[in-house]
């Protein structure tokens, strides 16, 4: 499983909730339809406000977002317990949620799908790198560097979910360990 990733970083502040992750108009994609799983991350972060965030997390008329690694501040993925959140946002190619703390459902949707590694960083990152800096995640390590300043910075350690998402979610970690009969 890979446990280093480097790209650049799309930063946004706290209360970050699932309404702005993916709007309600877009929940009538089926994630389990393939064509239907692609255009879920086109609309990742789409309910951002404009006037707050102009950089968009995918550009439009694409599927993919050139940001690999989101930064939060608090209370990231607040709101309601849609699935289709972590769903939308790693349709888009993106990996990696650093935040300070995360809404708790938010986290579990993380882990259950498989989409996303939720790591909760010990400094506030979106006071200190904005949208395309690029930085090096490694998951073993529990770091984060800054190209730009060369400075490192931790998160907690992702512990027994890390295995869970480094399968692609719950059911195929349950499957692999034989906890439940192979599909």
């Amino acid at each position: 499983m890979q446990s280093v990733f480097t790209g650049p970083v799309f930063v946004v502040r706290d209360n970050i909730d699932t309404d702005q992750i993916i709007p309600a108009q877009f929940l009538n994609l089926v994630p389990t339809i393939p064509e239907e799983y692609e255009k879920l991350g086109a609309y990742a972060l789409w309910g951002l406000p404009e006037s707050l965030y102009p950089a968009r997390f995918v550009k439009e008329g694409q599927l993919d977002s050139e940001f690999p690694i989101v930064v939060g501040g608090k209370n990231f993925g607040c709101g309601s317990s849609r699935e289709h959140a972590p769903i939308a946002m790693g349709s888009a190619k993106c990996r990696i949620v650093l935040a300070e703390s995360f809404a708790r459902i938010f986290f579990r949707n993380c882990v259950a799908t498989g989409e996303l590694y939720p790591c909760e960083s010990v400094d506030r990152l979106c006071d200190v790198l904005k949208t395309g800096d690029v930085v090096t995640v490694d998951l073993d390590a529990a770091t984060v560097k800054s190209h730009a300043t060369g400075q490192t910075y931790s998160f907690k350690p992702l512990g027994d979910v890390r295995p869970v998402v480094d399968a692609g979610g719950l059911f195929n970690y349950a499957r692999a360990q034989g906890m439940i009969a192979a599909a």
